[in-house]
This record gives structure tokens, C-alpha cells and sequence, in this order.
């Protein structure tokens, strides 16, 4: 029996974190629904109890069902007649034991039908999904929509859609039109209110919309007629039992082919707003993206380890001149690197989470009743924290999939680029991830404002302060000097005052407080459990030699030097 879950003690080391019991507390409201609901924790203990067993039942479900299905799917893939989409039978199969399992909803509250997990747990789900198969992830992880409606929707909605989900209905948010891309302030799909039906009605054209055909879409559209700035958008639910919406095309996509990205028209298709008028794209599209990217961030990971895991299995069974190739340093320093990106990759994941989870509970709190000083300090710290840290996140992590699905293919040498192994899916599946939900240069333009006003610095400060094992002083120390060297790279670009020039060199400087924050990541998980060193020892080696790299770039080059790249 094959567990991704059981299989995987990284995953458990990282559900165990000292935080998760302020963020228990926060989200159970001291256990508030144990006489309500028999599924309910009654103290902490419990809940991480309820936890672990939740995510067997994920683990399992991925060894057992959704990897064996993966290659199958890749292959058949959904298709469309007459407007609506097919799943291919390995994904409906899929569906069928998720929703069988009651994964549906699980970050939901308990009284329309979810589980009120964290975040955290829930996201560790999605990467073990993803690990199992990334296009299938995109389906499953899209419950995470409802949070949006949650939040924004009122309570009449969550009663009728969040149940729904709950009860293991499906998602989509319908942004992207052929002319808005990561432009959404140019989205020109129409929403006029019908005073005769006493509803709204959107007409218009949706583009590349993950899991297009799904049972209920949250809608962007343009609602104030003569805007043309996002100012004039609205966020709308679609329920897809009113008609009105066709899928015109599935897009033949690269990767995660088992998902469906639909092309979808809107004729007078009947919807009802969600939360305030003018607000769409300020307010609930961000607060939907920043959502979006925890989740391919963790697709990433996922991606990451099965590459990871992919091609150290090959290393350890491909014999050359008389040994296997794990044998030959060309590639057992590849197999390390691919291991410590993943590690990192991981504890970032995590670390963002956990943020998320105290500001969104405390946000929920807010909604109940009003927050102590304290609290309403610890939201806006950890609020600050996840803003800066979602973009990171994702920026970083989503490379490194797409670096280890490279490097998985390159241990396999010209068996990788056949269909015949795991690891050519993969190389597909991960090369969306930094594109889609904002690219890595649109992370880098949200990251950069955590450079200059020093979010990250500071947080690296506090992660200095932590106390580590003795025997882990020198690596401690070569953090320190990388802290300090990126904390230089940064006053040197900043004292030009020329924003092209920081535009231009905003990346390196957002990379090299990536490298700063995930060496110290590990280094804490070292710090508790010691089977993450060599991936600490691997990845700041790796990161000083990147810092290296930023610091002699940006010290030879001169702001008049920009005209050249123009």
C-alpha cells in the first residue's frame, strides 16, 4: 500500500510546528463545536489528531488512486460536446474518491458541511495531491474558491453554494479574457442588472479558465458601464443549473492535461453579486489570488518531490561502467540540490501557511466580535508577514519545480525524453506553475516593496535571534554573512534612487532574500530534527554562491548601462 502521507516525515515535521497551536486556538474558538458536531475536536490534542488521520486518507487516496491514474489521464484528457466537458475517467475516478472521502470543503466551517481545517493541513493535503498529480490538483484545490465566498459572500450564499462545495461540487474563478491577462483591469466581460428578473446577466468571452465547466464560477466582470479601469469591476457568482454559459474549446495545453482550460462564452447567463459593487478586482480578485498562489506554490512542491524522488529511484537503479550513476559526483550533486530545493521549497510553503492561518482566523474573529489590541497587533503582523511572503513563495518555489522536473529528465538521460517515465509529465505539468496566477516577474514586482521597506530583512533578524544547536553555529554564521551581504546589495541599488535601475535589479535582490530566508528555514528544522541537515548544508551553499553572483553583478554594473537591454 503506497501512503504519501505515511511515506513522507518532512510532512508530519511540519504539521507539528510550535505555532499550529495558536492556530488551532484561533480557528476552533476554544473548541466551540464539540457539543454540536460529534466530528469536532475537543482540545488540541485532538485536532492534531483529527489532522493526521485526514491526511492518510489523502495520502492514501494519492499512492492508491490518483498517481496510478496520472500517465492514463495525461494520455485521454477531458473533452467538450455541445458546450459541456467530459473528465476523462481516470479524473472522474479521482473525483469520485475525494468527494467518497469527504475532502471536499475542508478548510470550511463545520456548520455548512466542511471540516474547519487551518490552512496548513489543508494546504498539505494539496501537496500531496500534487505530488501524486499536479493536473488533478488544479480541480481539487479549486474548493479553495469558496474561501472567497466566505469571505465577501453573505450568508445566504454560504448556505446555498458553500454547502455545496462542501458536499463536493466544484470551482472555478472565470478571470483571464483573451485581452486580460495579468492586465484583469482590462477585463471587459459585461454585468447589467435585469430589473424585470431581478437579477444580473453577464455577457462576454472567458479565456483560459482552469476547470471552466464547473458547477459554480466566481465571475469578474465589468459592472459600471462607460469604466474601463478596474475601479468598474464586480465579483459575480455563476451557478451553473441556470444555463447561460458554454464552453466553447478546451485549450491543448502542455501539461496538466487532465484539467481542463476552457474557453467559455457568456450569453445573458443569469448571476447574482458577490459582496460590494466596484470591488472585484480591488478587494476580491486579490484577496482570491494571494489564495491561489498558496495553492500553486504547493503544486510546486509537490512537483518538486516526485521529481526529486523520481530521480534519485533512476540514480540508485541505472547502472554505467559497472555502478549506478548516484555513484558519479555529476550526479549526485544534482540529486542533493534537487533534494535541499525541495526541502526548502517545503519549509516556505509551511512558514507562508502558517502566516495566512492567524490573520484569516483572526480576520473571521473580527466578523464575531471586536479584536483585543493585541490581537488586532498580531493580525496586522502576520497579515504584513503573508503579503510578503506569498510572492516570494511563489516566485521561488514554482522555478525550482520547473529546475528539478529539468534535472529529473537530465538524470534519466534520453529515457527522460520518451514517454515511457514519470519525469516527462512532469517537466509538462511544471512548466505552468510560475506563469499561471501571476508570473515570476509580476511575484517579483509584489515582492520587491518587502525589499525596500525591509519586511524581509527584519524578519531575517528575528530568524538570527532564534537560538540554534552549538554544532549548528557555522552555518548560523554563513547565514549572517548572507543576511548582511543581501542587506548591502540592497542599500546599493536603493541609494541611486532611479526606479528603472530597481526595477532592473529587483530580482536579483528578491532572490537573494529568498536564498536568506529559505537557508534559515531549514536551518531551523535542522535545529529540530536533524535529518534536514545535508539539505541545509546543500541549499546555503547554494545560496552564498548565488548571493555571490548578485553581489559581483551588481557592483559592476552602472545604471547608464540599462540603455543596452532597451
Amino acid at each position: 500500500m503506497s501512503n504519501f502521507y505515511t511515506d513522507n516525515p518532512s510532512l508530519k515535521h511540519h504539521l507539528h510546528h510550535p505555532l499550529m497551536r495558536r492556530i488551532v486556538e484561533l480557528k476552533e474558538r476554544d473548541f466551540r463545536d464539540k457539543g454540536e458536531f460529534d466530528y469536532a475536536p475537543v482540545n488540541f490534542e485532538d485536532a492534531m489528531d483529527s489532522y493526521e488521520k485526514v491526511l492518510e486518507i489523502v495520502g492514501e487516496i494519492s499512492g492508491e488512486i490518483i498517481e496510478p491514474n496520472a500517465e492514463s489521464v495525461d494520455h485521454e484528457g477531458p473533452t467538450v460536446s455541445n458546450g459541456r466537458v467530459t473528465y476523462a475517467r481516470g479524473t472522474q475516478e479521482n473525483l469520485d474518491a475525494v468527494r467518497k472521502a469527504g475532502l471536499m470543503g475542508m478548510a470550511m466551517p463545520r456548520r455548512y458541511g466542511g471540516l474547519n481545517f487551518p490552512i496548513v493541513p489543508y494546504i498539505m493535503a494539496a501537496d500531496i495531491v500534487s505530488r501524486a498529480d499536479a493536473g488533478f490538483e488544479n480541480l481539487w484545490g479549486l474548493q479553495d474558491c469558496a474561501e472567497t465566498l466566505y469571505e465577501f459572500g453573505n450568508e445566504d450564499q454560504h448556505k446555498r453554494y458553500i454547502t455545496r462545495v462542501c458536499a463536493g461540487e466544484t470551482m472555478s474563478m472565470d478571470l483571464t479574457e483573451p485581452d486580460a491577462g495579468s492586465d484583469l483591469q482590462s477585463v471587459m466581460l459585461r454585468a447589467t442588472y435585469d430589473e424585470a428578473a431581478g437579477c444580473w446577466r453577464l455577457n462576454g468571452v472567458k479565456r483560459f479558465i482552469t476547470n471552466g465547466d464547473s458547477d459554480i464560477h466566481l465571475v469578474l466582470a465589468r459592472s459600471e458601464e462607460g469604466t474601463k479601469d478596474g475601479r468598474g469591476l464586480s465579483m459575480f457568482v455563476y451557478d451553473k443549473r441556470d444555463g447561460g454559459v458554454k464552453v466553447r474549446r478546451i485549450e491543448n495545453k502542455m501539461g496538466i492535461k487532465g484539467s481542463p482550460t476552457c474557453e467559455l462564452v457568456y450569453r445573458n447567463a443569469k448571476a447574482e453579486l458577490c459582496g460590494e459593487r466596484r470591488l472585484g478586482l480591488i478587494k476580491y480578485v486579490m484577496a482570491l489570488m494571494n489564495g491561489a498562489r498558496l495553492g500553486i506554490m504547493a503544486q510546486a512542491v509537490g512537483i518538486c518531490d516526485a521529481a526529486s524522488r523520481e530521480g534519485y529511484k533512476y540514480a540508485c537503479e541505472r547502472q554505467q561502467f559497472g555502478k549506478a550513476i548516484i555513484n558519479f559526483p555529476a550526479v549526485y550533486e544534482m540529486v542533493a540540490i534537487m533534494q535541499a530545493r525541495t526541502d526548502a521549497s517545503r519549509a516556505m510553503l509551511y512558514e507562508t501557511a502558517r502566516f495566512v492561518d492567524i490573520y484569516k482566523a483572526l480576520d473571521d474573529i473580527s466578523r464575531e466580535r471586536k479584536l483585543t489590541p493585541e490581537e488586532r497587533q498580531e493580525q496586522k503582523k502576520y497579515a504584513k508577514l503573508a503579503d510578503a511572503f506569498t510572492p516570494l513563495g511563489k516566485g521561488m518555489t514554482t522555478e525550482f519545480a520547473n529546475q528539478n522536473a529539468y534535472d529529473c529528465i537530465q538524470i534519466h538521460g534520453g529515457s527522460g525524453f520518451m514517454k515511457d517515465y514519470p519525469c516527462e509529465r512532469l517537466y509538462r505539468d511544471a512548466r505552468i506553475t510560475n506563469i499561471y496566477e501571476g508570473t515570476t516577474q509580476l511575484q517579483v514586482v509584489a515582492a520587491i516593496r518587502h525589499v525596500t521597506t525591509g519586511t524581509y530583512l527584519n524578519q531575517l533578524r528575528e530568524y538570527e535571534a532564534i537560538e540554534y544547536k552549538p554544532e549548528l553555529d557555522g552555518l548560523k554564521k554563513r547565514l549572517i554573512d548572507m543576511t548582511n551581504a543581501y542587506e548591502k546589495l540592497v542599500a546599493t541599488v536603493t541609494e541611486v534612487k532611479d526606479n528603472e535601475y530597481l526595477d532592473f535589479m529587483a530580482r536579483r535582490l528578491v532572490e537573494a532574500a529568498a536564498h536568506c530566508v529559505f537557508g534559515y528555514l531549514l536551518l531551523q528544522d535542522t535545529n529540530k530534527d536533524d535529518s534536514f541537515r545535508k539539505s541545509a548544508e546543500v541549499y546555503i551553499n547554494y545560496g552564498e554562491t548565488e548571493i555571490c553572483k548578485f553581489q559581483e553583478y551588481i557592483g559592476k554594473f552602472k545604471p547608464e548601462n540599462l540603455l543596452a537591454y532597451k
